[in-house]
């Protein structure tokens, strides 16, 4: 029992055996110990807060960019209440229909266009450079093909007739050809006329579209032009005598020594010579000298369209300019004086002009199906423009199918080919044209239909076409002339502040930006992209970031922003900075 201690006695406060020890107050260490854990608490806690806020931005950074997705979706599905809101894009015949009901057709490019939209939001400053082309070196060449160091031809060998294929600007090409074959071999030319045909639907004849009498009276110097063959020529069966030439016949490019050694000899026998044709039949090198000026002075004075062309001509450049009445360098050789009487009615306007852009589309389903690419349409669209080439153009469709081509893939890469209307507006974005930017379209007729075209709309609301800015009353007169609305598209694009093609082989944008040189003095720049280049570009374009895209894409446009001579062979049409065109001064 004694051995166990009492731990109830010991425990009680009277049997507690005092402390005389002086009580110490807590120490440095545990001071120190309370202030560490106290500052490591508010420094968790402000890591915590700042994890919050950065995981709240990326989720506001992600929802926009879903909410710019489902708006460019929703612009590109939804009905259009007012037609003049929108583009008035349409397709011919059957393909109309079928384009409509394809589904929304963006290729591969929703990301960059939804990068494209977050950038145009910025509103950045343009860059200087993007209105503007090197100055002196191309003020330095001026106008001069209208001068002349030869005496008139009388034309008396005998009669060129020729019946052009194409469109109006393969008709151009071939009216001016036709009048240095003509001077070339001693003949008179009449009038020529143009082919009818199932892809472009139009019964224009010359003086539909040309002025005649100008066109008479300005070659009067150079060749002798008639309306008609002689009687005593007409009822002649041209083919039965062997008169007749096609481009079976002849290959392209021809030089001037195989007219006089094949076609000459025919005149000389028959009096007369039909050309069937005459797409591209004349070499532009090597040309002797003046007969390389009378081309280009066919082409730059000689043409000029017809009043009814002109005036609506006008009125279109008028409402682009935002009804300001100003008049363009290239204005008086577009428009003549329609262009004046615009500014006669506009004095009391003082509105400051609007700069407008204007860009070439050459995506109409002639040109797609030919090219013999794939633009993310899938099995429908293959199927679609397959169908197309069987009647319009069998024997590249029989060539499809007997020999190996290079695939989609590989013309693509090639920069073979044209750009889709995504492309074309990431390809402005990029370069920076700003939001507000005005844009006139050429080539409204495009495949796919309104869905091709939301892109576009959605990213530059102020994007109009010929359709937008006239009447229906206005436009009336061009119905069902396909010929006479591609000459309101030049009208639009020769005269626009910068120039913006898409397919360097369409003729439509070769006849203007050569114009723009012969006329523009320097200051009517055109961008004429490398699709080859641009092709290595976009085939990145699920990954690249957007600033790369720029950086790339300004590089790649850049390069093909010189003042560039006409290198040999070339067309003088397109590169008419030579000396039988144009004149240097410095």
């Amino acid at each position: 029992m004694d051995a166990v201690p009492d731990r109830t006695r010991s425990s009680s406060p009277s049997s507690r055996t005092p402390n005389h020890s002086p009580r110490l107050g807590p120490s440095r260490l545990s001071s120190s110990r309370t202030r560490s854990s106290s500052s490591s608490l508010w420094y968790r806690r402000k890591r915590a807060k700042l994890v919050l806020a950065l995981i709240a931005l990326l989720a506001l950074f992600f929802f926009v960019n879903y909410i710019m997705l489902l708006r460019l979706q929703h612009q590109q599905d939804r009905p259009n209440p007012n037609p003049k809101s929108k583009l008035s894009i349409s397709l011919q015949g059957k393909w109309n229909k079928n384009s409509n009901s394809k589904k929304n057709q963006k290729g591969n490019y929703a990301r960059m266009l939804a990068l494209a939209a977050h950038a145009l939001a910025e509103n950045k400053r343009e860059p200087k450079d993007l209105w503007q082309e090197p100055l002196v070196p191309a003020s330095s060449w001026t106008p001069c093909s209208d001068q002349r160091s030869w005496e008139p031809n009388e034309g008396s060998n005998g009669y060129i007739l020729v019946t052009a294929n194409g469109g109006i600007n393969q008709q151009r090409v071939a009216v001016c050809n036709a009048v240095v074959v003509a001077r070339l071999l001693n003949s008179t030319l009449v009038i020529p006329k143009f082919m009818y045909s199932s892809v472009w639907r139009d019964t224009s004849q010359f003086r539909d579209i040309y002025q005649e009498e100008h066109f008479i009276n300005n070659l009067i110097p150079d060749i002798r032009i008639v309306r008609e063959l002689p009687k005593n020529l007409q009822s002649l069966d041209l083919e039965a005598i062997g008169s007749v030439v096609t481009d079976v016949d002849m290959g392209k490019e021809a030089k001037p020594s195989y007219y006089l050694k094949h076609i000459l000899p025919i005149i000389l026998k028959n009096q007369v010579v039909h050309f069937i044709g005459f797409g591209n039949r004349l070499a532009f090198d090597p040309i002797p000298f003046e007969l390389q000026r009378l081309r280009c002075r066919c082409n730059f004075h000689a043409l000029q369209f017809v009043p009814r062309i002109q005036e609506t001509g006008a009125l279109i450049l008028k409402r682009l300019r935002g009804q300001s009445g100003l008049i363009g360098p290239l204005d008086r050789h577009l428009v003549g004086s329609f262009g004046e009487l615009n500014m006669e009615k506009s004095e009391k306007n003082s509105k400051k002009a609007s700069k407008y852009l204007a860009l070439h589309l050459r995506f109409e389903i002639d040109m797609v199906s030919h090219s013999l690419c794939e633009f993310g349409g899938g099995e429908e669209e293959r199927k679609e423009l397959e169908a197309y080439r069987e009647i319009h153009f069998p024997a590249l469709a029989l060539m499809k199918k007997t020999t190996k081509l290079p695939s989609p893939s590989e013309l693509r890469e090639e920069g073979l080919c044209p750009l889709t209307p995504e492309e074309s507006i990431l390809m402005l974005a990029a370069l920076g044209f700003n939001r507000k930017t005005n844009i006139f379209v050429a080539g409204s007729n495009l495949y796919g239909g309104r869905s091709r075209l939301a892109a576009l709309t959605s990213l530059y609301p102020k994007l109009v076409t010929k359709e937008n800015l006239l009447s229906s009353a206005e436009l009336e007169p061009f119905a069902n002339y396909s010929s006479q609305l591609a000459a309101l598209d030049f009208i639009g694009c020769a005269a626009s502040d910068a120039f913006a093609m898409t397919d360097s082989g369409s003729q439509l944008s070769s006849l203007v930006s050569g114009y723009r040189i012969y006329y523009g003095g320097g200051r009517m720049p055109t961008i004429r992209p490398n699709k080859r280049r641009l092709a290595s570009i976009f085939t990145k374009n699920s990954t690249i970031e957007w600033r790369i895209f720029e950086q790339r894409m300004r590089k790649a446009v850049r390069q093909t922003k010189h003042v560039q001579t006409r290198p040999k062979a070339r067309s003088v049409y397109r590169y008419p900075r030579c000396k039988e065109c144009m004149c240097r001064t410095i």
